[in-house]
């Protein structure tokens, strides 16, 4: 039995440009910090080895204490790890990985070729490339095989399947014929849960810690276990903080604090975000307010104003066409209703059915 883990695209030393300055600062020292959790968690689940498929870095504007801190980690998980090097930290003589004495247990690809690293002790071979620039428009993985020697052959790429375009574009047919036991990408920022094609399984782990709300939810790596012809994935959540998009409907809202109030729970207190307000109110939300209730309960938030003023919903119905009739009908219905249930359910036909109407089907013949 074979144990790993695999991640990818930690984006360390983003500017999270987004954010105030101070903010922005603490969001890359939690970048750093990730680090540690993750060589924790190669301790914890036992793993063999790590690989870790690229865009580790943001960009070549990377701070020393970061570069150290990576090291540093990389050295106390005490496995081989090995570097697929992504279109964001590319491979070059001026790279971070060029310049920088890598600790022992690494070994960073550097070519656009496949290379192999025979690891005899663990009865595998991993195979991997780089990119050497920030865009590549051949699949790596073209025209590779492994050979059936009875050993485990696992590759670190960086690259996107099944799409075209520069980022090393991937397909199917290129996977199942790779004689792969597992490929361990980059490159999209959304775990894609174990895949297979062919006879080789794939899989994305995502990015361990979301940048923007773009990247919602949980976050982290994959901790992968190969046993035999078996492969399983199970993904650990690592990320400090998640990007949240929350939908609050003001309508029924005894107020827009009481709303915001009841959505802001304990849990989201290390969170970052984003609520839309939506439905009708007779008064627009007092968005500085909100903002102000909503400081110390979140990590930051942002909110985005949807609602529409509210209307009589029956004041179109003396009109002599087709919505003056539908809302006549149903407000009849509404009128005569014998409980609360049944009338919440006659607004609701006659909101959704005005709004259908208002938008052209008055016309119809």
């Amino acid at each position: 039995m074979l144990k790993l883990i695999h991640g990818a695209d930690f984006h360390l030393d983003a500017p999270f440009a987004a954010l105030p300055p101070a903010l922005s600062r603490r969001r890359r020292e939690e970048q750093r910090a990730l680090l540690g959790r993750l060589t924790e968690l190669v301790h914890s689940e036992g793993a063999d080895l790590v690989l870790l498929s690229g865009d580790l870095l943001d960009s070549g504007e990377t701070y020393y204490d970061t570069v150290q801190a990576l090291s540093q980690a990389l050295e106390q998980m005490g496995v081989p790890v090995l570097i697929a090097p992504g279109n964001h930290d590319f491979w070059s003589e001026r790279s971070v990985y060029a310049g920088t004495a890598w600790p022992d247990n690494v070994h960073i690809f550097s070519t656009v070729a496949v290379e192999g690293v025979e690891l005899p002790q663990l009865g595998c071979v991993v195979h991997g490339a780089a990119f050497t620039t920030p865009h590549a428009d051949r699949s790596p993985l073209m025209g590779f095989a492994a050979p059936k020697d009875g050993k485990i052959h696992l590759m670190a790429l960086h690259g996107n399947v099944e799409k075209r375009g520069r980022y090393g574009p991937i397909a199917l047919e290129d996977i199942a014929q790779s004689g792969l036991d597992y490929l361990a990408l980059g490159h999209v920022h959304t775990c894609s849960g174990l895949q297979k094609a062919g006879e080789t399984y794939w899989a994305y782990p995502g990015c361990p810690e979301g940048r923007g709300f773009d990247e919602t939810g949980d976050k982290g790596v994959l901790s992968v276990t190969l046993d035999g012809g078996t492969v399983s994935a199970r993904f650990v959540p690592l990320a400090a903080r998640r990007y949240q998009q929350l939908t609050v409907d003001l309508t029924e809202a005894e107020s827009p604090e009481e709303a915001l109030t009841a959505v802001l729970s304990p849990e989201l207190s290390q969170d970052c975000l984003r609520i839309v307000l939506t439905g009708e109110r007779r008064q627009l939300p007092d968005l500085a307010a909100l903002e102000r209730l909503g400081a110390g309960r979140c990590f930051t938030l942002v909110l985005r104003d949807r609602t529409r003023p509210a209307r009589d919903l029956w004041e179109r119905a003396g009109e002599d066409n087709l919505t003056g009739l539908f809302l006549r009908e149903l407000r009849a219905q509404w009128e005569s209703a014998q409980d609360g249930a049944e009338r919440e359910k006659l607004l609701q036909a006659a909101r959704f059915g005005l709004a259908a109407l208002e938008n052209g089907e008055d016309c119809c013949p």
